[in-house]
């Protein structure tokens, strides 16, 4: 198999090379040339296994650069019991008889992010050596708040690689700042940026397309790669966990095999879902895929209208990863729904460039309102939400998952689906204590290390081991530029 631009599906290149580089040169995004199908015997096969050789049979459909002895090592170092806390690895929690949250954040930063971010570091150093590459890799990554923290925690101390994250300053909570700046390893770097998100984001994305700044890196002995959900090494881990999920409400009796499941999304930069759009397209029963969005809801305008306009205000919510107008991944989506037409891909995002929006055709209009519902959340509604779970069913969320829960609730009074719907749940509750403790009645006491005892003591919910470290870590890093001085950072960090 090999993997093209949704720019230039001329340019074909192998499965290790494309999550070595990450980002193609002219701009777009690598996306693999056909999707690999499955059927009800090889999930089958999957039901018995652990999450680490489900895992590896699934990735290996699409790696055939990686062996399946590789790529099972690899699941069972990223996937240990000394990173994450619960066994089962992504544990799928039923609360009703309809409803059930994936819970992806018992790894190390308590975030989805951790379950692509543990993999890639090892899909990564060893496409190094399969594309004979001797240059050391810089890892670039803008950060709404958990990717920067995950990409860290995965590279850091990592042979033949540094790693520099960017993340708009007073744009994350306290906590994702505080996991941060008090990262341990000598290849990581950390810089604040005067901006928003999609300020960083873009900044990012113009280092990539720099010729001349690749150069000079060059010539120092670097090239640049990404650890954003741009990158295809990042998605490939997302689509796993969505087919170990439906295995999983299999085996517990929520679903019969073959019977389909709608999945619910909380999604800013739209790589989440869009991994769960591949499992669907794999062959996974897969139902509609419900988009929940917060107050920032460019993309539920975009569902409902096949209108992306980001020339809009850009809120701060209490639920900071999903606080983006530019959602990258979206480009995967309209290039697969255009019929993988690259010229027609160029043109959307070349509006987006210069005019800030681009209008899709009817055709693709029709598939997005065909397999897609959108909605969206305000801050009231994320309150209500943790506050009704927590009361009524004794389930403990965080501001995200609370924005899909409340969407889920819009879809099935608009639509009447009863259909079983699986609930990405993308955070530990502890990461946004403050939010959480008023959410439920209580009013929130100190700084983010006290919060964490307090909504210890009102809920007797477990505080996630690596975030109670964080009280005695001391801060490494205070780096601040502006939106136009990124570069010119990158620069000073590899000398």
């Amino acid at each position: 198999m090999k993997y093209y631009s949704t720019r230039d599906t001329k340019l074909r290149i192998s499965s290790a090379e494309a999550i070595k580089q990450g980002l193609s040169q002219d701009g777009g995004l690598l996306t693999p040339e056909s999707i690999p199908q499955i059927d009800t015997a090889f999930l089958q096969e999957l039901l018995p296994l652990g999450y680490q050789e489900r895992a590896a049979r699934v990735m290996a459909l699409y790696l055939p650069d990686y062996t399946r002895e590789e790529l099972l090592g690899f699941a069972q170092r990223a996937y240990s019991a000394d990173k994450f806390d619960d066994e089962a690895v992504a544990p799928v929690r039923k609360v009703d008889d309809t409803t059930s949250f994936l819970e992806l954040w018992h790894g190390p930063t308590s975030a989805f992010k951790d379950m692509a971010l543990q993999m890639l570091p090892h899909l990564l150093s060893a496409a190094l050596k399969k594309t004979g590459e001797d240059r050391e890799v810089c890892i670039l990554a803008a950060t709404s708040g958990d990717t920067g923290k995950a990409a860290m925690e995965g590279f850091a101390d990592v042979p033949q690689t540094k790693i520099m994250v960017f993340y708009p300053k007073d744009g994350v909570s306290d906590v994702q700042e505080a996991q941060m700046v008090t990262q341990r390893g000598q290849n990581v770097g950390v810089c604040a940026v005067v901006g928003n998100f999609d300020d960083t984001q873009t900044g990012v994305k113009r280092i990539f397309s720099d010729e001349d700044l690749r150069k000079t890196l060059a010539d120092r002995g670097f090239f640049l790669s990404s650890a954003n959900s741009i990158n295809w090494g990042r998605i490939l881990p997302q689509v796993v966990y969505y087919v170990s999920a439906y295995c999983d409400l299999v085996s517990q009796g929520s679903v019969a095999m073959g019977e389909k499941v709608n999945i619910c999304v909380p999604t800013g930069n739209f790589g989440d879902i869009l991994a769960a759009y591949y499992a669907k397209r794999m062959g996974v029963p897969v139902g509609m895929l419900i988009c929940a969005s917060n107050r920032n809801n460019i993309l539920t305008d975009f569902l409902r209208t096949g209108i992306y306009d980001r020339n809009r205000p850009l809120y701060n919510t209490m639920s900071p990863s999903m606080d983006i107008l530019v959602s990258s991944n979206l480009e995967r989506l309209l290039f697969h729904l255009s019929g993988e037409d690259d010229a027609e891909i160029r043109g959307y995002m070349e509006s987006l460039s210069k005019e800030g929006r681009y209008e899709v055709d009817e055709k693709i209009k029709a598939a997005l309102q065909e397999q897609f519902w959108g909605g969206f959340c305000d801050e009231a509604g994320t309150s209500a939400t943790i506050a009704q779970y927590y009361q009524d069913k004794g389930y403990l969320m965080d501001t995200h998952t609370a924005v899909a829960a409340n969407v889920l609730a819009q879809y099935r009074s608009a639509t009447k689906d009863g259909t079983t719907t699986l609930v990405a749940s993308t955070a530990s509750a502890y990461k946004f204590c403050d939010c959480v403790l008023t959410a439920i009645g209580k009013t929130p006491v100190g700084n983010w290390t006290e919060l964490f005892r307090q909504l210890h003591e009102v809920t007797h919910t477990p505080v996630p081991r690596r975030l109670w470290e964080l009280r005695e870590l001391p801060r490494r890093f205070d780096l601040t530029c502006e939106k136009d001085k990124m570069e010119k950072t990158v620069l000073d960090f590899l000398q």
